[in-house]
């Protein structure tokens, strides 16, 4: 049985591109694989708070020295990592805000990105320690042309930077499903939600074949 945490981060939560399609990746993996279980956190319905001053105390301080403030401060950290680690697969929807992740989001990578716990670094080199896992992400932009090659592609700060921070922690088996235009018109922004529901038919029926823990 795999594990899966799914993240929601669209502060619509109703009508949102980035869930709905999430609901879709959802269903298609359960029904090739119906013993998985889905663990769930949406940082816009159960909000995370940013990190404070304590709190990044609290990061670099040795688990034999934490007060019970710094404990305190780092509590909820210490769970959404409980929660990453329990986790073979992620599945992350997150919309693009201003050609970046949506701030509720960033606070849950503020937390969970902790040295020591989620990555080291011996001096010289980072390595991250959530190996042997798989990520999904699904990504909605208001506008097209975020692709390789196309007009907006050097203002994507989302898929980039996600890649970036999952292949950090030791996740590098990441895959994207994307969903342009979607303030554009409407058959434009149905042929976008068809093409990422086909690219996920097929991602899906593959990873299937192949068990997470294989991967």
């Amino acid at each position: 049985m795999t594990t899966i945490l799914r993240i929601d981060a669209s502060s619509r939560t109703t009508s949102s591109i980035s869930r709905s399609v999430g609901d879709y990746f959802e269903q298609s993996w359960l029904t090739h694989n119906p013993r998985d279980l889905v663990l769930r956190r949406d940082v816009v319905t159960d909000p995370i708070t940013h990190i404070a001053q304590q709190t990044i105390t609290g990061f670099y301080t040795p688990a034999d020295r934490l007060t019970d403030e710094l404990q305190t401060a780092t509590a909820l950290s210490d769970r959404l990592i409980a929660e990453l680690q329990a986790a073979d697969m992620l599945l992350l929807t997150v919309p693009m805000y201003n050609f970046a992740v949506p701030s509720a989001f960033k606070a849950w990578i503020d937390h969970i990105v902790r040295i020591g716990h989620t990555f080291t670094y011996d001096g010289s080199s980072f390595s991250g320690l959530l190996t042997g896992r798989r990520a999904y992400v699904v990504t909605s932009h208001g506008a097209a042309g975020y692709r390789h090659g196309d007009p907006f592609a050097a203002a994507d700060f989302l898929v980039p930077y996600l890649r970036f921070i999952l292949q950090f922690l030791g996740i590098t088996d990441v895959h994207v499903f994307a969903v342009e235009g979607t303030t554009g018109d409407e058959l434009t922004l149905t042929a976008a939600i068809e093409r990422a529901k086909r690219e996920i038919d097929a991602v899906v029926a593959a990873a299937s074949i192949v068990p997470v823990a294989a991967a």
